[in-house]
């Protein structure tokens, strides 16, 4: 019997089935609308877990779910045994969903503790725990200690009075410790890929693990520098004041750069994807960022290593990154083009001094560098939108020769976060809010398009103003890609056809949503055809598909080979696990892992 299971949900459970319009709200990040990559900390978890001898295993319900219309979910669930399942409530679109995984645990698993964790779990912990299927929730941002704590006092029939950041039932009545583990450091903590390796062989289990649904095609991975942050961006739930007040974090714990160079030359001796940089390696100081550069050029991995930053690092420190990394990638959210919309956002730089950082960046031989802007801002309104997207333009006239520079724009959807200074405090920064309630956000996640998900609106650019505005500066960007030849003519006019098409579901779904009660209920099954989503096979694909953009545009550059064949380890993992499956696709993605060029066949000694 497994000690723990750890279950990632899809946003919405039964979304094969529904026939709800998510839109673009995932359409510059690697998942897709049911958002099925599991929290990095799920990694943290059962590697800090193993190490005391708790058997933890990972099972990505959400990515099942969406790669494969026969999983029955359910099923598994009730087929798998374990002294205790724990659930992620992370990021708030997982209200609907997690909840609704932790209803099928309790029936089939009624005795078996029920644990939530994540910072929205720890926002909503006094409203969540009262759910029947929720037996414990761990607040905070670092859950591996008190987590091991509560797992130890569970088997070990101990009171729960010492675990930490732990709020509970007993006896009917709402228990909550105090927060009082607040690591100062991360150096106990890491991202062991091997432990993840040798955790798919022990459970035979290589989809659950999997992050995100198209992973094996491109198997991108991630380290953490901190946890925390010294920021203060308006609707981030990670910002400085959100940490403070609901973590009780004062300052960022960062983790040793030794430890942060250590971490991304293990993964690199397994996979040969992207690596992605969790932090501003220049939020705890120039010196932090020099001994990890400094390290890093020792090591030369091979890898593309993606930084983002949060301010503009300077025309130095961009030297030293390129003189460190071989396959640097640069990403920054400047938000808007618009410096006070940027500047009320949280973002302390303008436009000559980031432009500055692309010339320099370009020049130095960054491999690619995005720009990320949203909709949906403090004194944005509809023609700052469209002006975004024309800066978007001169930025690519100057700096578009390489087609190394990529621009997107998209909605901050579907919620402003929780805990945000904007959620605290709307009005103060013009923001209207329509949901506050984990409850109340866990109905709008079953609303029938993305529009009316949406949490909020602005003095500026109410819902509908939102939507328009997302859909045309959609439009206009596409056309200034396919300009500057960073899209092909096949591929523009896929893009247009996808958001003309979006514009008449949502409209219809409007009509629709307008009707009284008696003509919804008449025409609701005329209007699933012709959304063409009361098919799970169709709706699945309408999931893999981008709305905004075309989803390769966001992937980082991968090595031709992506995982590493000459590594013995990895080799024998891989055989030993072949070795217990017969399934026909595992088997065929163990191949395309081993398989390699000539020299390195005859290195493998097969």
């Amino acid at each position: 019997m497994t000690d723990l299971i750890l279950l990632h949900p899809p946003c919405v459970y039964d979304f094969r089935k529904s026939s709800i319009f998510f839109g673009p709200i995932s359409d510059v990040i690697p998942s897709t609308p049911v958002f099925e990559m599991y929290p990095l900390g799920f990694v943290s978890l059962s590697s800090y877990l193993n190490q005391y001898g708790y058997d933890v295993r990972i099972v990505n319900v959400a990515s099942k779910m969406l790669s494969n219309l026969k999983y029955d979910p359910e099923k598994e669930i009730k087929n798998l045994k374990a002294k205790a399942f724990g659930i992620d409530l992370h990021w708030l679109p997982h209200a609907q969903g997690s909840l609704e995984l932790a209803k099928i645990v309790k029936k089939y698993h009624p005795q078996t503790p029920v644990i939530f964790g994540g910072l929205s779990s720890t926002y909503f912990h006094q409203e969540l725990i009262k759910y029947p299927q929720v037996d414990f929730v761990i607040r905070g941002e670092s859950a591996e200690v008190p987590l091991l704590n509560l797992l130890s006092a569970l088997q070990n029939g101990n009171g729960l009075s010492s675990v930490p950041n732990l709020t509970y039932k007993k006896n009917g009545k709402i228990t909550t410790n105090l927060i009082t583990y607040v690591p100062e450091d991360l150096n106990e903590f890491s991202i062991d890929y091997a432990h993840i390796i040798r955790s798919v062989i022990k459970h035979r289990d290589l989809s659950g693990y999997l992050p995100f649904s198209d992973w094996e095609k491109y198997p991108i991975t991630a380290v953490f520098t901190c946890r925390g942050c010294t920021y203060h961006c308006r609707t981030c739930g990670g910002s400085f004041e959100a940490y403070q007040k609901f973590c009780h974090r004062r300052k960022p714990a960062y983790r040793d750069p030794k430890l942060v160079a250590s971490d991304i030359n293990r993964i690199s001796k397994y996979f040969k994807g992207p690596i992605f940089v969790i932090g501003d390696i220049f939020q705890p100081g120039e010196e932090y960022a020099q001994t990890l550069l400094d390290l890093l050029k020792k090591q030369r991995v091979d890898n593309h290593l993606v930084l983002e930053f949060f301010d503009i690092p300077n025309h130095e420190s961009l030297k030293s990154i390129a003189s460190s990394i071989p396959h640097f990638n640069i990403q920054l959210s400047p938000e808007s083009h618009d410096q006070k919309v940027r500047a009320g956002f949280g973002r302390p730089y303008d436009n000559e001094k980031m432009e500055g950082m692309i010339g320099s960046a370009l020049e130095f031989g960054c491999q690619r560098l995005d720009l990320f802007f949203m909709i949906g801002l403090s004194h944005q309104n509809y023609q700052s939108v469209l002006d975004t997207v024309e800066y978007c333009d001169h930025l690519l006239e100057r700096f578009g020769k390489g087609k190394r520079l990529h621009s997107y724009i998209a909605p901050l959807a579907p919620f402003v976060d929780p805990g945000s200074c904007v959620f605290e405090n709307p009005e103060k920064f013009g923001y209207k809010l329509f949901y506050r309630t984990l409850e109340e956000h866990r109905r709008a996640l079953l609303s029938p398009s993305w529009k009316h998900m949406l949490n909020y609106e602005t003095v500026w650019m109410n819902r509908d103003e939102i939507v328009q505005s997302t859909y045309q500066s959609a439009l206009r960007l596409n056309e200034i890609k396919y300009k500057h030849g960073l899209i092909s003519f096949k591929k523009f006019k896929q893009i247009e056809r996808g958001i003309k098409e979006a514009i008449r579901v949502i409209g219809k779904i409007d009509n629709m949503v307008s009707m009284s009660n008696h003509e919804i209920i008449a025409n609701e099954g005329d209007c699933k055809e012709e959304l063409k989503l009361n098919d799970p096979k169709k709706q699945t694909d309408r999931l893999k598909t981008s709305t905004l953009c075309d989803k390769n545009e966001l992937k980082w550059p991968v090595r031709f080979f992506k995982f590493n064949v000459t590594k013995k380890s990895f080799r024998l993992l891989a055989f030993r696990f072949a070795s217990l499956t017969t399934g026909l696709r595992i088997k065929n993605i163990l191949w395309l892992i081993l398989r390699g060029r000539k020299s390195q066949k005859t290195r493998m000694n097969l």
